[in-house]
């Protein structure tokens, strides 16, 4: 099992920066894959950023040159820096993980809590 706490989230002006924090426990040996999704009200959970175990990253057309996803293995904690922020950032952003049960290697998918971003203009 992967379990994830995340952490950082808040009320920013535009054009501000926010931290977001996910720490993974659990069987981190296991995990493939990470990421941030956001959902806004009224609109679909989309994929925001990912980052895979061998450090490749991929971000969403909006968030490019804005966004940054990096981890920490020591602390096995995945990060999304995000700068000059504005009002359609604002969301519910949920960390998520990738793994694979053991033995078995059967893929999972893993969410934390949700945090809110939210952003005034």
């Amino acid at each position: 099992q992967v379990q994830l706490v995340e952490s950082g989230g808040g009320l920013v002006q535009a054009g501000g920066s926010l931290r977001l924090s996910c720490v993974a426990s659990g069987n981190i040996f296991s995990i493939k894959a990470m990421g941030w999704y956001r959902q806004a009200p009224g609109k679909q959970r989309e994929p925001v950023a990912t980052i895979t175990t061998t450090g490749t990253t991929d971000y969403v057309d909006s968030v490019k040159g804005r966004f940054t996803i990096s981890r920490d293995n020591a602390k096995n904690t995945v990060y999304l820096q995000m700068d000059s922020l504005n009002a359609d950032d604002t969301a519910v952003y949920y960390c998520m993980a990738d793994w694979l049960v053991l033995l078995t290697n059967s893929p999972r998918r893993s969410w934390g809590q949700g945090t809110q971003v939210t952003v005034s203009s």
